[in-house]
């Protein structure tokens, strides 16, 4: 035999060989619907030595690669992907398969069932809620899943019962708060927070409860009453700092506890986080600080509130009240209102022309277009007679 004989035979084994060295894997593939999935993706990726290939699944849902070096692979599962040059785009991995060894001969099959997938998942869903573990899926299971799963189900078990207890509180709180019952409110809210510390709204509702209960105390009493409800409130807020309602709601607790400056801080964070609504965040606090005899405090508040909203026609009306405590009444009778008042008037008359305040502000704005009697004068006294006329 010659040299370039020879050179070819053994070039030819040599290629043999090399092909002889590859394997395949195929399966098939069933959708949710339990019928074969066509168009899904199988990703085959070598794990010893880097290397991914892909193959797609026929109208009959099988799929087939052939040439795949000897070695260990993950057989992953894509569906809803797009082609693109002979690969998927996107889609979902919704099962796999690890450690498959490709080996001579036979493809090494690898199937996947979505539909049993699907079963199985509600199976365990149940099996976590009832703690309790099918005799198909302990013999699926090992000594370290069943482990697993027993601690699960246990630590489930037992969240759940602290979430009943934590919304039988819940509950029982809000129904106390709803018919001003503030001690009971306050024991039940208490009691929701120690089971979940992290629940914002709790300590909302506590703060609310301890703010209704102070109302009810005096002395020491309602300053122990306040302090738990500043504290709660500020749990809240530390749970969620951006909840302008929140602050709102606090800041009309400072003023109740008499805390103004704190208050006003409070209450332009509320503004700030809900410029939308801060016309009535002001609106709030002037009514409280009138409430309780703070007419400078609150006449600034209703300032600030048609600054923010000058739609808020209740606080137009209330910062002409203010306006026209500061009137003055010339020695003429006549009187000069306050910078601002009759805009302030005129704006709520416009806003609510039947409101309840309406003929109340119009009655005042004719006022200071006449004169105001200095004098006083006696109903009861008897009238001088008339001078006779001469004849």
């Amino acid at each position: 035999m010659n040299r370039i004989v020879r050179v070819a035979l053994l070039a030819a084994a040599a290629s043999f060989a090399a092909f002889a060295q590859t394997g395949a894997i195929a399966g098939k593939v069933i959708g949710p619907d339990g019928k074969p999935l066509q168009g899904a993706w199988v990703k085959i990726v070598r794990t010893d030595i880097k290397g991914e290939y892909f193959a797609e699944t026929k109208k009959k849902g099988d799929y087939f690669h052939a040439g795949l070096p000897l070695g260990t692979y993950d057989v992953v599962l894509i569906v809803d992907a797009t082609k693109e040059k002979k690969k998927p785009v996107g889609g979902r991995e919704v099962d796999q398969v690890r450690g498959v060894r490709t080996g001579l001969g036979d493809p090494k099959e690898v199937n996947f069932d979505l539909a049993q997938m699907a079963q199985k998942q509600q199976a365990m869903q149940k099996a976590a809620e009832t703690g309790e573990i099918t005799k198909e899926m302990s013999r699926e299971m090992s000594s370290e899943q069943k482990a697993a799963f027993e601690k699960a189900a246990k630590e489930r078990s037992e969240a759940m019962k602290k979430n009943k207890a934590l919304n039988d509180a819940f509950n029982t709180g809000m129904t106390a708060l709803s018919a001003k019952d503030w001690p009971n409110a306050v024991a039940a809210f208490e009691k929701a927070g120690e089971l979940d510390a992290k629940q914002h709204v709790v300590w909302a509702n506590l703060a609310e409860s301890y703010a209704g209960l102070a109302m009810t105390k005096t002395g020491d009493e309602q300053t122990q009453a306040f302090d738990k409800c500043n504290e709660a409130y500020q749990k809240a807020i530390e749970l969620k700092p951006d909840d302008a309602a929140y602050h709102n709601n606090f800041a009309l607790a400072l003023v109740k506890a008499k805390k103004i400056k704190e208050a006003e801080d409070e209450l332009t964070k509320a503004a700030v986080l809900d410029p939308a609504k801060a016309g009535t965040y002001y609106f709030n606090l002037g009514a409280v600080m009138t409430n309780i005899g703070q007419l400078e405090a609150a006449g600034g508040a209703f300032k600030k509130a048609t600054e923010a909203d000058p739609t808020h026609a209740d606080a137009q009306y209330q910062l002409a009240m203010y306006l026209v405590s500061k009137a003055k009444t010339n020695e003429d009778g006549s009187v000069t209102p306050a910078a601002g008042t009759a805009e302030a008037l005129q704006k709520y008359i416009e806003l609510k022309p039947d409101g309840p305040y309406a003929e109340s502000a119009k009655g005042m704005l004719a006022a200071f277009q006449g004169k105001v009697a200095t004098e006083y004068q006696n109903p009861d006294a008897k009238k001088k007679p008339a001078p006779k006329k001469k004849k």
